[in-house]
This record gives structure tokens, C-alpha cells and sequence, in this order.
């Protein structure tokens, strides 16, 4: 097949996952076309059967914010047409998925171009019900020809609150590549990370306020008390300031090292020993998974489409948004019986593999792509 695939570039789980997927479509015999304003951040290398094609804005005095959908638009029809695209899969709704229903219709008659929307979460959950987007957001879902969510929490949520039939709605996890995401990776950084032996407590986000950073430090906090360890912090934003001043009143700072924005993650996952995601709301929860399958046990917050990735006592410890006491005393039992979090991991890296690994959420992909493209048009 030839695919298109559109989706933010920048350091985010959409855009890791959907930059993933278009590599294992290559490498399994598929042409591949992205199409965004910049190459994705885990295109780094030259595959054979991949492309990108960067969409074009002209910065012109008349408009204060260039309409980036129109150009995304122009150059979904021209890749369609110049590409021979059998399908084009959007990922986050908005404004992809309109600008894909608009280089659909441009296309009129020249080429009959299947849309797959992905939804992925805030999309859903934040962006598209605001009231300026809400009418476009379910127009262009309900255009595609193709909808999938990345978890049953998300179905729901999009079922719910733009009235889409159920059945419309494909569930497909996200996955990981469980040969890159694995434990023991060589070079170790341990000793750089924590060179007195401490045991290693991990985040890695945004830090956006959805995340609450915060709540990760003052887990930690009450972890360091208990048991000697260090929280290694990754990613960035605009919660990294609250974050550190967090450290500082509860006299941790020491023990909290800021890595920033990092693109080899799961090098940084085979250190660790626990990973903590206490968000106030995640609709599947990439990062827990990356961690899982590096044999790292996680403990979480019982929201969203978590509970649907981390099974609670097997893979990890899960509680309520915004409890910490329970989060550091789960953290404590994990961390003080070694015996206990090598089980808990090795369970956490079977299950990841067992059913979130990309051989088995992939073909998933291609076969729900030959039935979109087995279909008549909709209306």
C-alpha cells in the first residue's frame, strides 16, 4: 500500500507513535509519505521506503496566524496525486483531520483518497470540545472513512461527547517496539544517574499541568524517606519551574535530576527502577508503556485508558488522581523488596509485548486499512 501519514512532529506520544508505525510499515514492504510542517522528532534516519514532505507556509503580512490547515491541506492533495496514495491516516483530529477531508474533496473524481483518523486524546477530551471547535471536530470525524481510538476510555469519550455511532469507532492500542524498549540495554548510565547506589524513580512527560509534576515530586519525596533513591526527570514545559520549586521546599532538590528533553528514552527506562505517572487524566498512557516494557514497574493514577495499560498489583500499583500517600507507599513496597519489583517487572515486560508489542498492534493497523479501502464511499 501507499500511505500518507500526517501528525505533529514535536516531542509528544502522537506523534512518537505515529512516526513509529509509518517506519514498521516500511520496513514490512509499504510506501510511506509524511506529510507536516517539520520531520517528525524519531525520523532520524534514511529508510528506503519512507518520504517527507514538508508542508509550505508563505509568511504574509495579512495574516496574523498563517492558516496552516489550508496549506496542510494542499499538501495532502498533491502528495495523493504525485504519491498515488491509497490512504491517507491522520493522526489527532484536529486540524488534521479537516485537512484531509478538504484534499479529499479537491481531489473530486482524480483519486479516490481513504481518510483514517486516529484520535488520540486531547483532541478529544480538551481541543476539539471547546465551543470554537467542537462542530468542526466532529464533522471531520464523522467524514472520515476510518476512526480509530488508542483506547477503550477514548471510544467512550468520543461516543459520548460528539455523538458518534460506537461502531464507527475501531479500538487499536498503541504499541512499542519491544526490541528497542527492553531491559538491560548496555551502555548502563546507573552509575551516572545515581552513583551512590540509589535506586532510580522516573517521569517522563511535558509537564504540562494535566501531569501533575508536582504530585511526582512529593511522591518521591515521601519515597526518599523510606528508601534511598534519586527521581530522574525527563521532558520539559511549562510545569518544570513548579516542579523544581516543588523539590526545593520539600528538600529534595538534590536528589532530583532535570534531563530535559531526551530522544533516546528508552536508553534512560533500562536504568530505572520504578516509574511514576500520577496525571489527572491520560487516554492510554504511552510513557507507562515504554516503561513496562523495559521491565519497570509503574505506579499511576486510576484514570482514563491507564487502567487499561497498567494492571494494577501485576504490572504496577495504581490509585486515586492526586493521592500520594498511596502512590509512595505502593513506590515503598515496590522499591524495599527487590525480589518483588524484578517480579513485578519481568510481568510488566510480558504483558507489554504480549499485547502491546508492534508485531501484534500493527498488522492490527494494515488489516483495518485493506477494509477501509474495500469500501464503498461514504456519504
Amino acid at each position: 500500500m501507499k500511505i500518507g501519514i500526517t501528525c505533529y512532529p514535536t516531542y509528544g506520544g502522537s506523534g512518537a507513535v505515529a512516526t513509529e508505525l509509518g517506519v514498521i510499515l516500511a520496513n514490512r514492504g509499504h510506501q510511506v509519505h509524511f506529510i507536516s510542517y517539520d520531520q517528525p522528532f524519531r525520523l532520524g534516519h534514511f529508510h528506503e521506503r519512507i518520504f517527507f514532505h514538508e508542508v509550505e507556509m508563505e509568511d504574509y503580512p495579512l495574516f496574523e496566524h498563517p492558516p496552516y490547515s489550508l496549506a496542510l491541506a494542499v499538501a495532502m492533495h498533491d502528495t495523493a496525486l504525485k504519491a498515488g496514495l491509497d490512504l491517507l491516516h491522520v493522526h489527532y483530529a484536529i486540524p488534521h483531520a479537516t485537512s484531509a477531508w478538504i484534499a479529499a474533496e479537491m481531489l473530486g473524481s482524480q483519486r479516490d483518497l481513504r481518510i483514517v483518523t486516529t484520535l488520540h486524546g486531547t483532541d478529544i477530551t480538551l481541543v476539539g470540545l471547546h465551543p470554537s471547535f467542537r462542530p468542526i471536530t466532529r464533522f471531520s470525524i464523522l467524514r472520515s472513512h476510518g476512526l480509530t481510538a488508542v483506547s477503550e476510555f477514548l471510544k467512550g469519550e468520543t461516543v459520548r461527547d460528539f455523538d458518534v455511532p460506537g461502531e464507527r469507532i475501531e479500538v487499536i492500542p498503541n504499541f512499542i517496539d519491544t526490541e528497542v524498549f527492553r531491559p538491560g540495554l548496555e551502555p548502563c548510565h546507573r552509575a551516572s544517574l545515581a552513583p551512590g547506589g540509589e535506586k532510580i524513580v522516573m517521569h517522563i512527560s511535558n509537564f504540562r499541568p494535566v501531569k501533575r509534576v508536582e504530585d511526582v515530586v512529593s511522591v518521591f519525596a515521601r519515597i526518599r524517606n523510606r528508601v534511598p533513591a534519586r527521581l530522574v526527570l525527563v521532558g520539559d514545559g511549562p510545569d518544570r519551574p513548579r516542579a523544581l520549586m516543588r523539590a526545593e521546599e520539600l528538600g529534595v532538590r538534590d536528589d532530583v535530576l532535570f534531563l530535559g528533553k531526551h530522544g533516546s528514552v528508552h536508553e534512560l527506562l533500562a536504568c530505572a527502577d520504578l516509574f511514576l505517572l500520577p496525571s489527572e487524566s491520560e487516554s492510554f498512557g504511552l510513557a507507562a508503556l515504554e516503561a513496562m516494557a523495559c521491565g519497570v514497574p509503574v505506579v499511576a493514577s486510576r484514570t482514563g485508558g491507564i487502567p487499561e495499560v497498567v494492571k494494577d498489583g501485576e504490572t504496577g500499583y495504581l490509585a486515586e488522581v492526586g493521592d500520594i500517600g498511596a502512590m509512595a507507599d505502593a513506590g515503598v513496597e515496590i522499591l524495599a523488596d527487590e525480589e518483588w519489583r524484578r517480579e513485578m517487572g519481568e510481568a510488566a515486560r510480558s504483558h507489554a509485548h504480549a499485547h502491546f508489542g508492534a508485531d501484534v498492534v500493527v498488522p492490527r493497523y494494515e488489516d483495518y486499512y485493506r477494509r477501509v479501502i474495500a469500501e464503498g464511499p461514504r456519504a
